[in-house]
């Protein structure tokens, strides 16, 4: 017998009950869609915290001292670099690199007369391009002048927190190398607003050269970070910046958590995607089992006529493969639709970004549509399907033809 009359022969038997057919059809459909959705809303969190993360907070690159320890902001010039300027010249001459900056972090404390909170400061080139993600968020107001003395940028969350705005005066108060609290009065000159509320709520902007000035840290900074015009020459730039005495990292290692986070979401999905093909599979594997209840008889016709086991078993996975394909190809169409469409509007979450720390995590979720994403999520689903089927495929073709013919 031809494939060609299996596949005929199959979509026959399809069509013997329709209602059932379209049910079938409609469960794999959506539960290809919801894998795919679940792959896009995934890849686009994750992919975007670490796209975002790099852009506002660490850069493709960072030389800092080999003592330096982020958490703990040390202030200390054993910890510090001391030829930053110069560091930054030589990675501005690489024509892989895009922007590049040295900033000087410290611990402090922002305040009013009534109100206080722990921030994390920094001392920026308001000049250069390495923080033109900042600059697009400004709300209000105007971004820090060259030598930005007595001005302060801070986030517009923080600043109706405190109750202040454009023009106030408002304390920082940040330790010096000895450990001694120094604190200036400064006047906030903008208010930004990244949509990232991880890092506007917990950060405020001062020039390298006031950060230096009130820190008395002369002219160390903490860290020289690096925007590279492609993400792929990281190691070919880290390599080169090597120098004695100094760390350099790329982003990978800048991003542990975020890179842990993705493979540990990565597997957790993945069981979540295998409880779904199992749900699918108990549905086909139903369907074709009735089917081979309601044709019993003509199961032993068949094989009374001269149809062998092998040839029987093959309609049954005919029949398995067509609810397949159909079901996936309304899945990967459906799926992309939805994932598409959440890629533009995005899901709002609010303020779940708070507890995300200096990660940008924003206050809409993004998913991203991967096109060969969608295609192996339905080869898979497919491969389950054909898989789950053998069974019932099987036990047809194993009837007796005088019992199958004596069935009710």
């Amino acid at each position: 017998m031809t494939f060609k009359k299996f596949w005929v022969m199959a979509y026959r038997d399809l069509l013997r009950n329709r209602r059932r057919t379209v049910i079938t059809f409609v469960a794999i459909a959506l539960g290809l869609t919801l894998v795919i959705f679940m792959n896009g809303l995934i890849t686009g969190m994750l992919d975007g915290m670490l796209r975002d993360t790099i852009r506002l907070d660490t850069g493709h690159i960072q030389i800092r001292a080999e003592s330096y320890e982020v958490v703990k902001t040390s202030l200390l010039w054993r910890d510090l670099i001391d030829n930053a300027d110069e560091l930054a010249a030589r990675a501005a001459a690489m024509p892989e690199v895009a922007a590049v900056s040295p900033i000087l972090w410290a611990s402090g404390v922002l305040g009013t007369a009534s109100e206080s909170t722990s921030v994390r400061v920094s001392g920026i080139d308001p000049a250069s391009a390495l923080f033109d993600p900042i600059r697009e968020g400004l709300r209000a107001g105007e971004f820090l002048s060259g030598n930005g003395r007595g001005q302060i940028l801070i986030g517009q969350r923080l600043a109706d927190e405190l109750g202040v705005g454009v023009g106030d005066r408002i304390n920082l108060a940040v330790g010096n190398p000895d450990g001694v609290p120094q604190e200036g009065q400064f006047t906030i000159v903008g208010l930004i607003n990244t949509g990232f509320p991880g890092i506007d709520n917990a950060n405020v902007f001062l020039s390298l050269a006031q950060a230096q000035s009130i820190t008395g840290s002369g002219n160390r900074a903490s860290t020289v970070r690096i925007m590279l015009h492609d993400i792929n020459d990281t190691d070919k730039v880290v390599a080169a910046l090597q120098t004695p005495g100094l760390t350099v990292m790329g982003w990978r290692q800048l991003n542990e958590f975020i890179m842990t986070t993705m493979e540990t979401g990565t597997a957790v999905y993945s069981i979540l995607y295998a409880i779904i093909f199992l749900v699918v599979a108990v549905i086909i594997a139903n369907t074709l089992l009735m089917a081979v209840f309601e044709r019993t008889r003509e199961i032993g016709i068949l094989a009374a006529l001269g149809m062998k086991g092998r040839q029987i078993m093959t309609m049954f996975l005919f029949e398995a493969t067509i609810l397949g394909l159909i079901g996936s190809l309304f899945g990967i169409i459906l799926g992309a639709i939805v994932v598409y469409y959440f890629s533009i509007n995005g899901i709002y979450f609010g303020d779940l970004g708070d507890v995300a720390g200096s990660l940008a995590f924003g206050t809409s979720l993004y998913t991203t549509l991967v096109p060969a994403n969608l295609f192996l999520m339905a080869f898979w689903m497919l491969v389950v399907i054909v898989t789950v089927s053998l069974y019932p495929a099987w036990y047809a073709a194993r009837l007796e033809p005088i019992e199958a013919l004596h069935a009710l």
